[in-house]
């Protein structure tokens, strides 16, 4: 969201505030600096063990004031999240329109892959007011549930826009573990992200026995893998993977050592929407740890497969790609050409202030 910030604070006759829901201390704070982003408010929501009861209660509670106080015109939401879907929620009980960022991203007909994504999403776009939609796939989705088509626009996907910002500015590499495979030119990085809810317990366990064995064959090879801080992901993640040689299990990277590891990658191995987003831009083939996705353009384009958590097809596609290498030449982009922040500000600014619309939809 931090370009949409941007653009749209350039925009005259507007104002923007940032709320923040305090989830993540750490994690957000590295996104705040990267972007130079500063929040209006912080609902401070974060508690030890808490649960998507939690979450979405303290969104509701905290952002209903903010909004009673503020009253703003327009309520922006990006993605599918709790709090997407929560705060959302409290614009429409406060009679305020929402904006969807990202909105129309659709898995299939199981409302519960990915859980609890798929259905925030679904809510939030029953409740929205603007639909930004990222590609066509998505505005056809949202066109097929009934939705006005004068209130979806197709503005690529503001992950990009970040991506392009973050790489332009190539900053140093932080990390000791990734900045020893950076420097060196003859070591295969694979990274890989691994967190997803539905993936708790014996399928994570799964994508971890296979990337161990992919460390035993590819011995030209270097793993990193910054562990999400969930215990669910880190307790089976430090016993399965700890110790090897050619694995580096490290902290969650900070924003522009993220894209560094993604320009840098061999190959992608990640359950993460945003990283199948952002690979394309780099050349980084991806294996979707996932049985669905949302984001189908990536297959399609050919830069993503999907694998699931099968520890047989993790390994085999993993070994084959390493073999295979990167693509010779550029590779198509399908999520955005890093404008979409400036349609989006353009849109919202056409929408409250009444004045011509200056840009145009996004065509891939």
């Amino acid at each position: 969201m931090a370009p949409v910030v941007d653009a749209l604070a350039r925009q005259a006759g507007l104002e923007v505030r940032v709320v923040l829901t305090g989830q993540h201390g750490d994690l957000v704070d590295q996104a705040l600096a990267a972007f130079g982003t500063r929040p209006d408010y912080d609902l401070d929501i974060m508690r030890a063990d808490q649960t998507l009861y939690d979450v979405t209660r303290g969104v509701l509670d905290g952002l209903r004031d903010v909004v009673r106080a503020y009253a703003p015109d327009l309520v922006l939401v990006q993605g599918d999240t709790a709090t997407v879907f929560a705060a959302s929620l409290v614009a429409f009980f406060e009679h305020v329109r929402v904006g969807h960022v990202e909105a129309g991203l659709r898995s299939g007909t199981d409302r519960k892959q990915p859980f609890p994504e798929e259905m925030f999403r679904r809510l939030t776009d029953v409740l929205a007011d603007l639909y930004f939609a990222p590609t066509p796939r998505a505005r056809d989705a949202l066109l097929a549930e009934d939705v006005p088509p004068a209130r979806v626009f197709v503005t690529g996907n503001t992950v990009v826009d970040a991506l392009k910002a973050a790489a332009a500015q190539d900053r140093p590499v932080q990390d000791p573990d990734l900045r020893a495979v950076v420097e060196d030119a003859s070591v295969r990085l694979v990274l890989l992200t691994a967190h997803r809810r539905e993936s708790f317990g014996a399928p994570i366990r799964a994508i971890f026995q296979a990337v161990r064995a992919l460390a035993d064959l590819a011995t030209d090879a270097r793993i990193l893998y910054p562990v999400h801080p969930n215990p669910n992901v880190s307790v089976p993640a430090r016993e399965l993977l700890a110790g090897h040689p050619r694995i580096a299990l490290t902290p969650p990277l900070d924003y522009f050592d993220m894209v560094a590891a993604l320009r840098r990658a061999d190959l992608v191995l990640t359950d993460s929407g945003g990283i199948q987003e952002e690979a394309p831009t780099f050349g980084a083939p991806v294996l979707v740890l996932r049985d669905r996705t949302e984001r189908p353009e990536g297959v399609e384009a050919g830069v993503a497969e999907l694998v699931g958590t099968d520890r047989s097809l993790i390994l085999a596609r993993s070994r084959t790609l390493l073999r295979e290498g990167r693509a010779a030449g550029p590779v198509r982009q399908p999520f955005g050409d890093g404008h979409a922040a400036e349609r989006i500000a353009d849109i919202v600014a056409a929408e409250l202030t009444g004045r011509a619309r200056r840009t145009t939809d996004w065509t891939p």
